[in-house]
């Protein structure tokens, strides 16, 4: 078990701030967007937390949109760029390369702005690992690597979405985030009313319930029901999708033209990693000066920095690690999946139901031989499943009510529902999280608590513009950055989907979550 230090009162003003990398300021979210007001402490978080996820500037579209004006994976390249001086490359290098960008004339583009992703891989091997890149705002880009194996390594370089593309997505944040919709139904005894709900609920004649948790300030709105108090509310669901573009902007989300492309190399595409240098330090589990949380090497994911990362490949490793634990899982349902794997992992664990329970949880199991006892229930909304609105529960309000301890375990993940809306909104529901998080560990230092990143995603026209990666991407930045220096573990589900062979999904295949809970017990019994 990972040993907690007990934080002092003011360590949430401490946090670390990441810092800028872009040059344009976040746009302003509609005005019907209700934020509650910050200490000054938040407010000046807040403020740094959105320059430092400022995207680089991005075109202004003409209308119609001139498609062949736009960045072009197929006429785009990249080149792999030798090693120093010109030599051999060897385990424990770095290999960097040249990524750049044309539009569809083959004119190099002169701006920024791209969402790329990249990764080194070696298939028969089953290694990977995923590259950082930089934007140099000038239409080039430069991906670096770290060199984790002897043997062959091959560069992959994928245009998740071209710049104009961002410009889009920006505008829809800005002026409608309120399209996706949910809904709420009202009743009591023979009346029932279903009124529109959101975060970000537009001002019309009729009057609106509040519905904003007293104790984290999150906010929620229905319309009210017309023969019906607010107190009525019965249940939440999704309701629906506004998809509003201007003309010919789909043509900026094809999955198999400019979504998610592989652009091709201007040369070879791998190189021919040689064994380490002699006297040169040698590539361990705890060498995580790269920057990056680990890699794939013969299927299983290696640490590059902390905890050595165990096996735990049947009931009874996983059983024994588990023996006296109270796990708690709070989330979406990517969460989920960690409950579903362990369920199918611990035969002797007994699902605990509930009369009336919705498919999507709250959720229990327990193994009374072992005295383990798995816990699920999802996060409070916005939610785009059906749930009875007794069951929700803003996380924060969740680890208020933990006693916590050396035998309990909480894991958190949170992403994928608040793509849509305001960065604002995403950032105020993570500082109620924190703060609770550093509650928990000032009471009960021994507690273990884990952050569950987010991981890429298949792209669609709606899945991008209901929760494309590139908002993900600003959501893990600010993840990263307010739990950076807690007392807190991470479990790097973008790094491991995107270093992974097996195609990006909103919910990982078995192979990669059963890599995410060996990370997870690896925390739980180093």
């Amino acid at each position: 078990m990972a040993v907690l230090v007990r934080l002092p009162p003011n360590y949430r003003e401490k946090t670390f701030i990441i810092p800028k990398t872009a040059t344009s300021p976040p746009p302003k979210p509609q005005d019907f967007c209700t934020f509650t007001p910050l200490s000054p402490a938040d407010a000046e978080e807040e403020r740094l937390l959105l320059d430092s996820i400022a995207w680089p500037e991005t075109p202004l579209l003409p209308s119609p949109l001139i498609l062949n004006q736009t960045s072009d994976p197929a006429h785009s390249s990249f080149t792999v760029l030798p090693g120093r001086n010109g030599g051999a490359l060897h385990v424990g290098d770095q290999l960097e390369v040249l990524i750049k960008i044309h539009d569809y004339h083959g004119n190099a583009k002169k701006s920024g702005g791209d969402v790329l992703v990249t990764r080194l891989h070696n298939q028969e091997l089953e290694a990977g690992v995923a590259g950082r890149v930089v934007d140099h705002f000038n239409g080039s880009y430069s991906a670096v690597f770290p060199l984790l194996w002897e043997g062959r390594a091959q560069v992959e370089v994928t245009l998740v979405h071209p710049s104009e593309a961002v410009t889009v997505l920006r505008r829809l944040t800005r002026e409608q985030p309120d399209r996706i919709y949910f809904q709420s139904v009202f009743s009591s005894d023979s009346i029932s009313e279903t009124k529109i709900c959101n975060v970000c609920l537009r001002q019309t004649n009729e009057p609106q319930c509040n519905f904003t948790d007293l104790h984290t300030g999150d906010p929620w709105f229905c319309y009210k029901p017309k023969n019906l108090n607010c107190d009525a509310r019965m249940s939440h669901t999704f309701a629906g999708f506004q998809k509003k573009l201007e003309a010919n902007e789909q043509n900026l989300f094809q999955s198999t033209v400019n979504m998610k492309v592989s652009i091709q190399a201007l040369g070879p595409a791998f190189i021919s990693v040689l064994p380490q240098r002699q006297g040169q330090p040698k590539v361990s589990q705890d060498s995580g000066n790269s920057g990056l949380s680990g890699y794939y090497y013969k299927g299983v994911w290696r640490s590059l920095g902390g905890t050595k990362v165990h096996q735990f490949n049947n009931a009874s490793a996983i059983s024994e690690c588990l023996k006296g634990k109270t796990v708690h899982l709070y989330g979406d349902s990517t969460m989920r999946q960690w409950y579903e794997y362990l369920d199918a992992s611990l035969p002797d664990a007994k699902a605990v139901h509930v009369e009336g329970q919705s498919i999507k949880g709250p959720f229990m199991m327990w193994d009374n031989a072992k005295k383990i006892l798995v816990k699920y229930r999802c996060h409070g909304p916005p939610l785009r499943f059906a749930v009875p609105t007794s069951q929700l529960r803003y996380i924060a309000n969740e680890l208020d009510g933990l006693v916590g301890g050396s035998n309990t375990v909480v894991a958190v993940s949170i992403w994928s529902h608040l793509g849509t809306f305001p960065v604002e909104i995403y950032i105020r529901r993570l500082q109620s999280i924190r703060k609770a998080v550093v509650r928990l560990l000032n009471r009960a230092p021994g507690t273990l608590v884990v952050i569950r990143t987010a991981n890429l995603k298949a792209l669609t026209l709606y899945e991008t513009l209901t929760n494309s990666d590139w908002y993900s991407i600003q959501r893990d930045k600010v993840l990263r950055a307010m739990f950076k220096g807690l007392n807190v573990r991470m479990v790097d589900a973008w790094e491991m989907t995107l270093a992974h062979h097996l195609p990006h999904n909103l919910h990982p295949q078995r192979p990669i979550i059963k890599n995410m809970i060996d990370v997870l017990l690896s925390y739980t019994c180093p």
